[in-house]
């Protein structure tokens, strides 16, 4: 009896080691956390090749339930192949390659039906040179990486695109100048210089717009507070409209006192106002009304911040566009501009901690209104 029981226990035992371990989606890596928390897809294959890790991630990019992928060799739950159709696990061969490999890698690879999918992964030995315990995969999807990268496009395209018609007027001119010189009129060089002058301050704002938006992007945008004076910036502004030509009745200032003293960078605030108002003048029509009052704090912290508000009186942004005001190469028409002021205008705002929204005006026309804490140094509060 004791032969035969010993005899059962030894087959039990060999079919045990024989049989692949039970697949399972707790925590076979160690992590500590449930793998289906993590943003990236996660596969983990045991000594066996077989898939023991299957997360949630992983089961949206690759549209495999995990039920179906739990078990299965790892080359036939993740099909992957390179780029030239090759397959990737008969190409690398993690468990018969060379011994001292440790990883593979982030590289574009095709899931079947041709979608592509970054695949990074990762070899885990019990020694440095001892057989694969583990084969640890991170899948990340490439649209989110396709969108950067097709924005950069856009910004490059959209931003050559302005500046060819200023450099060629700027060259044009000053060729013109140097070859003909003698045979201008003072006013006519005068004319061709001031056609210049203004093509080169065109420029420099391009370039301008291009650093502010690498430095919002990056998190990198500066401010530097000082007390700004808000219904004085907005003055200089309307002046500046009314000395160009603007009839003065076409603005109206409204200030609410007593302000708040304002603490912010008074460079970009009055690069606020210039967008705000300018996309005012140029696109609506009517009154332009400026709103300046005194309001609740967007930050928990403070109880009272600044706001300003800019409304005219023209037809205003489509309901359906209002979402997309605030985002790159957005144009409320087709009059020129590169779309990138009120991208710019959201990311100097925010970078004081204040807020900024689009709705319609009283009128019906746009209304754009921004409010800013007061942020005063702690010394003075």
């Amino acid at each position: 009896m004791g032969v035969g029981t010993g005899g059962a226990d030894r087959a039990l035992r060999a079919r045990d080691v024989r049989r692949p371990p039970a697949p399972r989606r707790g925590d076979p890596a160690g992590l500590g956390i449930d793998p289906d928390e993590l943003p990236d897809g996660l596969v983990i294959a045991d000594e066996h090749g077989r898939v023991i890790c299957f997360n949630a991630a992983a089961e949206r990019i690759t549209a495999t339930a995990a039920e179906d992928a739990l078990g299965q060799r790892l080359e036939k739950a993740l099909p992957l192949e390179d780029l030239e159709g090759r397959r990737w696990w008969q190409l690398t061969d993690p468990y018969g390659g060379l011994a001292i490999r440790q990883r593979q890698p982030e590289r574009n690879l095709l899931l079947p039906g041709g979608r592509e999918v970054l695949v990074s992964a990762r070899y885990v030995r019990a020694e440095p040179t001892g057989p694969v315990r583990r084969v640890v995969v991170s899948l990340r999807d490439t649209e989110a990486r396709r969108r950067t990268e097709r924005s950069h496009a856009e910004l490059i395209a959209t931003v050559a695109h302005e500046l060819r018609s200023p450099l060629t007027s700027v060259k044009g001119f000053t060729a013109t100048l140097l070859a003909k010189w003698e045979r201008f009129t003072d006013d006519q060089k005068r004319l061709m210089l001031e056609t210049v002058d203004a093509d080169a301050d065109r420029v420099t704002r391009l370039i301008a717009e291009l650093l502010d938006i690498s430095r919002i992007d990056s998190g990198r945008l500066e401010v530097r507070r000082q007390p700004v004076d808000i219904g004085a910036a907005v003055g200089r502004h309307i002046q500046a409209y009314v000395a160009a030509g603007q009839p003065a009745d076409r603005f109206l200032l409204r200030i609410e006192q007593p302000l708040p003293a304002l603490w912010a960078d008074p460079d970009k605030i009055d690069q606020v106002l210039s967008n705000l108002l300018e996309n005012a003048v140029r696109h609506g029509e009517g009154t332009v009304t400026i709103d300046v009052t005194a309001t609740e704090s967007p930050r928990e912290d403070e109880d009272t911040g600044t706001s300003v508000t800019v409304t005219d009186e023209g037809p205003g942004i489509p309901e359906e566009s209002m979402n997309r005001v605030f985002t790159r190469f957005w144009r409320g028409s087709k009059r020129g501009g590169t779309g990138l002021g009120l991208y710019i205008v959201k990311g100097i705002v925010e970078a004081h901690g204040g807020t900024i929204t689009v709705g319609r005006g009283p009128q019906g026309g746009a209304e754009f209104r921004f409010t800013l804490p007061v942020a005063a140094p702690a010394y003075l509060t």
